[in-house]
């Protein structure tokens, strides 16, 4: 498909749902994918990128970013304590907030290093106990304890159960995210980012719609 096609989509279903195109940012996802994909994509001019692990992160972006300047790099893969410090050197914004001990330790290492990435609180819409994320139950209590340790929280993210209908989650999280004030939707991906666009995403993650399938490691 590639990225010329996603962003004539994306651009074209911001219309529809009567948004500016601005508003929506298009997180290439390049998790698992060849170097020689990632490279097409930067060349194209794309400058915004997702990674799921903090490792793989860490061996791929240093160089690419000598090689084509300013990339916007953001966690959208879960984040363990002992990873935090390495993420808040690679990463401009981690969507994986999801328990008080990871944000305690965000705490502590923005006042260490005088900054800290913009955070989403990833919510569990579909109470999957396989998944990572809060319960939504547990939202507003756990915005509230963010907020009081100085955090920059901008939004919430969620990845609706596989094989659901992704609108009624796109919707919960809108309504989440309303009720404590953020404006941050970090929603959608490769198969249901149109939808996400029209519940009033302001970040889409999309991955093997751009760069193909992934490739096992």
């Amino acid at each position: 498909m590639g990225l010329a096609e996603i962003e004539s989509r994306v651009a074209a279903a911001t219309s529809r749902a009567g948004r500016r195109r601005e508003d929506v940012r298009l997180i290439a996802v390049s998790k698992v994918q060849p170097l020689d994909r990632v490279e097409s994509v930067l060349e194209a001019g794309h400058r915004l990128f997702g990674e799921n692990r903090v490792q793989e992160a860490a061996g791929k972006w240093p160089a690419l970013r000598e090689r084509f300047g300013d990339i916007e790099l953001h966690l959208i893969g879960p984040l363990q304590t002992n990873k935090a410090r390495q993420a808040f050197g690679l990463f401009q914004a981690i969507h994986s907030l999801d328990r008080d001990k990871l944000a305690t330790t965000c705490a502590r290492l923005a006042d260490e290093t005088g900054a800290c990435p913009e955070l989403f609180i990833q919510v569990n819409t579909g109470e999957e106990p396989q998944k990572a994320g809060i319960a939504a139950s547990e939202v507003d209590g756990f915005v509230e304890r963010v907020r009081k340790l100085g955090l920059p929280l901008v939004g919430l993210m969620c990845i609706p159960p596989v094989g659901e209908d992704s609108a009624p989650h796109f919707g919960l999280l809108a309504a989440l995210a309303a009720r404590n004030g953020l404006s941050g939707l970090s929603m959608g991906m490769s198969g249901d980012f149109e939808a996400a666009i029209a519940a009033g995403a302001t970040h889409i993650r999309v991955g093997s719609a751009i760069f193909g399938e992934r490739v096992p490691t």
